[in-house]
């Protein structure tokens, strides 16, 4: 098995095909122990090289609140009353920490993604 750091984006791409050539491989396999290692080496280029920003603490318990079928009313157990659901669902109000940490609790949503400073949208 030769596996190389993947330094350049010319390594990533080659690396990238080199994975769909691998991707059937069988587990514990000389190609799917080979799959793993090119996987964890892809993952730390892509983290370093193109880092996911944190999406909006509002849009990411609207995302949330979609994803699962919820309504406002889901809300008020994690938030408060429905206006006070309403408030932060239209940047009117800040999450407070006990709302951050019932909405990740309750969510799933990452702390890191409710702590975010949210981006009032006009």
């Amino acid at each position: 098995m030769e596996i190389k750091p993947i330094k350049t984006d010319a390594d990533y791409k080659a690396s990238l095909k080199e994975i769909e050539i691998l991707m059937m491989a069988e587990p514990d396999s000389p190609e799917g122990e080979k799959l793993d290692v090119l996987a964890t080496l892809i993952e730390a280029y892509e983290g370093k090289h193109y880092p996911l920003d944190l999406p909006d603490p509002v849009e990411a318990i609207k995302f949330e609140m979609e994803r699962k079928g919820l309504s406002v009313k889901d809300l008020e157990p994690m938030i408060g009353k429905s206006n006070r659901v309403y408030e932060i669902l239209n940047y009117k109000r800040s999450l407070t920490l006990k709302m951050i940490r019932k909405l990740h609790e309750g969510l799933g949503i990452p702390a890191e993604s409710l702590i975010k400073q949210p981006q009032a949208h006009a």
